[in-house]
């Protein structure tokens, strides 16, 4: 692994994190085509640079992150996450992670997922508005980004798909996934720091390189997407990963 693909891969965490496309999925895939060994390394790479993208929604939502109300709610979501994630973590990171056949149906079945979800849903045009979550929804919540521990589902699609339909607002479920995402993969990462140190040793510099990257393009990918779905639904991510899966298994993966 050199520089030039520690790049490539910060750019691409830092553009698909926060979108209803799985960044583990587009890292993952991204890796097999740049024919990238993979190593413990580059498992532990693909967990960490997260941090970067996820340290852009601090920066920008620095003040929400004061909201008493809203940070309990934040430790409510995050809890059923934290406990199937370090339930199944071993599974994961030895048979899941990397496994582009798995990816390649959690994209296409999530894709359908999607375009189905938006075919019945009622568009709304509402405010922010976090009170709308209440501590039973944000458990709910949490446990729909649970789900998220497969490849390839996406985190952000899990929640913002789950909180719809338990009757949050888009706008206002897109910002709460937003700042979930801090508290989840600070422990995901930190787990992966505690367990995997032996596989980073000597190679921070990489980890630096993506870690700068995936922040500076995840601030990008964030204001594009708030802008987006203003006047737009959720049904171009569906199609989008339907088409990379079949794509990518017809062209690239055979």
């Amino acid at each position: 692994m050199s520089f030039l693909h520690a790049i490539v891969l910060g750019l691409v965490e830092g553009i698909t994190e926060f979108l209803p496309i799985s960044s583990t999925a587009h890292l993952i895939l991204a890796s097999h085509v740049l024919k990238l060994t993979e190593s413990e390394f580059l498992k532990s790479f693909e967990i960490i640079i997260q941090l970067g993208a996820i340290l852009s929604v601090v920066v920008l939502y620095w003040s929400k992150f004061w909201n008493w109300d809203v940070l309990k709610k934040l430790v409510v979501a995050v809890i059923p996450t934290g406990v199937i994630g370090l339930t199944v973590y071993k599974a994961i990171k030895g048979y899941l992670l990397g496994n582009v056949t798995v990816v390649l149906l959690a994209l296409l079945i999530g894709g359908i997922a999607l375009i189905v979800f938006e075919r019945f849903q009622q568009s709304s045009e509402k405010e922010v508005d976090f009170s709308e979550i209440t501590y039973k929804k944000a458990f709910l919540i949490g446990l729909f980004q649970a789900i998220a521990v497969i490849p390839g589902v996406s985190r952000s699609a899990a929640t913002i798909v789950g909180g719809s339909l338990i009757g949050v607002s888009k706008r206002t479920i897109v910002e709460f996934s937003f700042m979930l995402a801090v508290p989840t993969m600070v422990a995901a990462s930190g787990l992966e720091l505690i367990k995997g140190r032996s596989a980073l040793s000597g190679n921070y510099g990489m980890l630096a390189v993506g870690f700068v990257v995936s922040f500076i393009t995840a601030i990008v990918a964030i204001k594009s997407f708030l802008g987006y779905i203003k006047k737009h639904d959720f049904s171009v991510f569906g199609w989008y990963r339907i088409v990379l899966a079949v794509v990518y298994f017809l062209v690239i993966g055979r």
